[in-house]
């Protein structure tokens, strides 16, 4: 067990959002105490850039991302972590990794269809081929765990594949990865609560560094039912089932409220007794309350700028000596050296 290594990386696309720590952070949290091996974490950042993005501004997201990470309960003497930047030879992997991959298999990627929908003005190569780097994320360091949900699962098996095209043609390498499924819920967007919670649409999500009268008028906002307006209470069920809004927002009630308020919310909304404001400030009171010490936390790391600067270049610096051996390996069996 102390030769299993986990890798997972986060995108640094501006503040964190809610959906994001339910999702990922607090699983990795979690995972850094329960995980018995070495656990990698990186900030992604050529990742990054395959979306839309302003170059002034990456660095300051990239550190905002690590100060959450930190804040958010990540250990750096339990965790590694790095920018993914910082070490270069991810990208000189994924070139090789490009050699090796069938088109075909990147074709039948989900997600790139659903990321090419939300920018159709920038469908870029970077877009196409994400699951060939996040491969060489993956096995440059030889991980063995990967943390994913069940969207990420495709994501996984591809570099399963890769490692074992790679084996064939050149010889036993890399370790082919298992996915660690994680059952997280799904949190949707407030606007449009049949997709999921994303940075990328305005009013649709929560930062957790929101303060609580931000995540009060963005809860007030977010899309239930359509119900009797004048009176502004919640329907019963429509066919014994919660519409996709009041389903998400039970969701967020479940995940930072407690057994009494989920208890309490559901039977009034059976009887249609509850007011929608009313449910909306309860989360949003709720949520607030579970970030008080991340967002003190974050606050003071970003004011120590430098501190946070070190845990990563000490997380790169390790990390580049595991995959300098990795690449003089490769090197050496593709004829590059």
């Amino acid at each position: 067990m102390k030769k299993d290594i986990l890798v997972t990386g986060v995108q640094p696309t501006g503040p964190m959002h809610i959906g994001n720590y339910v999702g990922t952070v607090r699983n990795l949290v979690n995972l850094q105490n329960a995980f018995r091996g070495r656990c990698l974490v990186f900030v992604a950042d050529y990742h990054s850039l395959s979306e839309d993005y302003d170059p002034k501004k990456k660095q300051e997201q990239v550190l905002m991302l690590a100060a959450e990470l930190l804040a958010a309960g990540l250990d750096p003497k339990k965790v590694t972590l790095y920018v993914q930047s910082d070490v270069p030879e991810v990208t000189e992997l994924a070139w090789i990794f490009n050699t090796l991959t069938p088109i075909s298999f990147l074709e039948r990627m989900t997600q790139f269809k659903d990321k090419a929908e939300r920018q159709r003005s920038n469908i870029n190569v970077g877009l196409f081929d994400y699951p060939v780097l996040q491969a060489a994320d993956i096995l440059l360091p030889k991980a063995t765990t990967v943390p994913v949900g069940a969207d990420q699962v495709q994501h996984v098996e591809l570099s399963r594949d890769v490692a074992r095209f790679f084996n064939r043609k050149y010889g036993e390498t890399f370790p082919e990865p298992k996915a660690l499924l994680t059952e997280t819920p799904r949190v949707m967007s407030l606007a449009d609560p049949s997709k999921k919670m994303s940075k990328s649409v305005p009013g649709s999500f929560i930062s957790i560094c929101d303060s609580p009268e931000e995540i009060k008028k963005k809860m007030r906002s977010a899309v239930t039912d359509v119900g009797p307006k004048e009176e502004g209470m919640i329907p019963p069920f429509a066919n014994g089932r919660m519409s996709p809004g009041v389903t998400n927002l039970m969701t967020l009630l479940r995940e930072f409220g407690t057994s009494e308020d989920a208890r309490r919310v559901e039977a009034a909304y059976r009887d249609g007794s509850i007011r929608y404001v009313d449910l909306k400030d309860l989360i949003a009171a709720r949520i607030a309350e579970h970030f008080v010490d991340f967002r003190k936390k974050r606050a003071s790391l970003l004011k120590n700028p430098a501190k946070v600067r070190s845990v990563l270049k000490r997380g790169g610096s390790r990390v580049r000596t595991m995959t300098r051996a990795t690449m003089t390996e490769v090197r050496k069996k593709t004829g590059l050296r």
